[in-house]
């Protein structure tokens, strides 16, 4: 596979019990790539080693005064740098390709692991080593993959020169093949303690990342109480922790290049000496002592490549373990088959008891927004806790963790209290999967979206081309919190899914404009059902039923007015108030207040 074909139409099932076994499974999983950079790392190395005996010719030559030899010589080493040149350039092609491959394999992977688990994936595990893993380990892994070529070819050309060279002169060639191996084994007592560095700086340097992040999530509240020098001084001493880890891991293997050229550099001298020995004996000519000291200089080429890939596997190891257990991540213990069409009926929560009855809409107060994310979550089929016991959500009696997690996903809809905006025109935004009866105006409509559109339109290039062409920023920064939810709502309404679960989702609307999106949503959603997790009155009012949920079970069932009136607890959630006085009854004229927001009770 090239290139150009990414991606690829099946990036496999990969092997994640633990990151070196990944890593070995990414490098059988592109072994055509790999056989051919060992072949032209190959050829570039031989070409390379055999350099020192052109070299050795020439000198023999011209200390025998043979022009025959020095032509020779000359063309063999026209030769060896032409073959030099082409094994270069082709082990560069296809290590670079090799390192591209597998790194675009693990964002394949990734992206199908993020798509299937959903909003399950932030609540195992944490964003930043999401993007961590998606980032730089992705890297680090391609990095050990195509260093595994190089490395290869490095050995087995080491080790063809070895054997040439005790075959050419026994005796020098015997000192060299002894003390390559020595060489190359120098640095193993060093690797342990240069892997305990580096891990020891990439989780300073995670820790410090995250501080920095929560203290940008963050700032405005922090200048709110004046915590800025606070956190200042904890993020510096963070860095500073950083800065000196990564300062003890770079002498590490600083050493580690030390004894890469002082050892080398030994077993050449003790060769030279040994060598001039022996041609001051007439027991090897001067043309073979240059060509022995010529292999024994390329042979600090191959041992390079000892040293990057300790480096590699040192770096990779870690960055493939977290991709391993990200990887190893599943949404259930196990979905059989099934195309899931027709899932339609009561949407039945057996662990809180929550009953959203088939084409009405459900209002559902909880009074912890925590609580209330993580059970719309639930409701949608993205709840981690079903793989631990807890009995999976019903729709219409079967169970959404036994269909494939597509038909569940089309079944049921999950808009939560932060729902992100794609940038992109506002046709390609409403332009989603969809069952086609609810058309885009009819949901800007219902989702109130009118000074919306005025103002994209307002901001629009070539206003003359309409709303829908107008273009939405990314994550819809241009737009107020009032008029992003709304989008988002509207988006969701022209899904038409058969199941609607929306997290408060006018939580930053005005009351008057709140009233009208209620309305909107009850009309549009007819016959249909919809679960809205609220404690806005406005809403609560429109609903057909509206369930008290408190200490994740459903504690009262009943219409808005009803429970109002003879319910203590959902009365202080919803008005606000520890000891409210009970409310009046339905029908009657009266005035409440809620969270700033004045409405009249239905």
């Amino acid at each position: 596979m090239r290139i150009r074909d990414l991606p690829y139409p099946d990036p496999g099932v990969p092997d994640v019990r633990s990151g070196p076994r990944f890593l070995l499974w990414l490098i059988r999983s592109q072994l055509g790539g790999q056989c051919k950079a060992l072949f032209w790392g190959v050829v570039h190395m031989a070409a390379v080693a055999l350099f020192p005996l052109a070299v050795g010719l020439t000198v023999q030559a011209v200390v025998d005064g043979s022009g025959a030899g020095l032509a020779l010589a000359g063309g063999l080493m026209l030769l060896l740098g032409a073959v030099t040149a082409l094994g270069d350039t082709m082990l560069h092609r296809a290590a670079v390709t090799n390192w591209i491959m597998a790194s675009a394999r693990v964002q394949q992977l990734l992206a199908r692991r993020t798509a299937a688990l959903g909003a399950t994936l932030t609540r195992r595990v944490a964003a930043g080593e999401v993007v961590a893993v998606s980032t730089g380990d992705v890297e680090k892994i391609g990095w050990f993959v195509e260093s595994q070529s190089r490395f290869l070819s490095a050995v087995f050309t080491s080790l063809a020169v070895c054997v040439a060279l005790v075959l050419y002169q026994p005796v020098l060639g015997g000192v060299v093949a002894v003390g390559v191996p020595v060489l190359a084994l120098a640095i193993l007592p060093l690797l342990p303690r240069a892997t305990r560095r580096a891990d020891e700086q990439r989780e300073l340097a995670g820790r410090a990342t995250e501080l920095a992040s929560d203290t940008v999530a963050g700032l405005r509240v922090l200048r709110g109480i004046g915590g800025e020098e606070l956190f200042l001084s904890r993020y510096r001493r963070a860095s500073q922790e950083v800065r000196g880890a990564a300062v003890r891991s770079a002498r590490m293997w600083a050493l580690i290049s030390a004894v890469q050229v002082a050892l080398p550099g030994l077993l050449m001298i003790a060769v030279v000496w040994y060598g001039v020995g022996l041609v001051q004996d007439g027991r090897v000519g001067v043309g073979e002592l240059v060509t022995v000291y010529g292999v024994v200089t390329f042979l600090l080429f191959p041992l390079r490549q000892f040293e990057e890939i300790a480096m590699a596997y040192s770096f990779s190891r870690p960055s493939a373990e977290r991709a391993a257990r990200l990887l190893a991540l599943r949404r259930t213990a196990a979905v059989p088959d099934g195309d899931g069409r027709g899932l339609s009926g009561d949407l039945y929560d057996p662990a809180s008891g929550l009953l959203a009855p088939e084409g009405l809409l459900t209002a559902v107060v909880c009074g912890d927004p925590d609580a209330a994310g993580r059970l719309a979550d639930r409701l949608g089929g993205h709840d981690p806790r079903s793989v631990e016991g807890v009995p999976s959500v019903l729709l219409g009696g079967v169970a959404l963790d036994e269909v494939p997690l597509a038909a569940a996903r089309a079944a049921v809809l999950v808009q939560d209290k932060d729902p992100v905006l794609l940038s992109g025109t506002l046709a390609e935004l409403l332009d989603v999967p969809s069952s086609g009866k609810v058309t885009a105006d009819e949901a800007l409509a219902a989702a109130c979206c009118d000074d919306v559109l005025d103002s994209l339109v307002r901001a629009a290039a070539d206003p003359a081309a309409g709303p829908m062409a107008a273009h939405v920023t990314e994550r819809g920064r241009s737009l107020s919190g009032g008029q992003r939810q709304r989008l988002a709502l509207a988006r969701s309404l022209v899904a038409d899914p058969e199941v609607l679960v929306l997290d408060e989702p006018t939580s930053a609307v005005d009351a008057h404009t709140e009233a009208h999106v209620g309305d909107g949503v009850r009309t549009l959603r007819a016959g249909r059902t919809t679960v809205v997790f609220t404690s806005s009155p406005l809403l609560l009012d429109r609903a057909d039923r509206v369930v008290l949920v408190r200490d994740g079970q459903v504690a009262a069932v009943g219409a808005h007015g009803e429970l109002l009136r003879t319910h203590p607890a959902y009365r202080a959630v919803v008005t606000r108030q520890a000891d409210a006085e009970p409310a009046t009854v339905p029908g009657e004229p009266a005035q409440y207040e809620a969270d700033g927001q004045i409405g009249e009770s239905a």
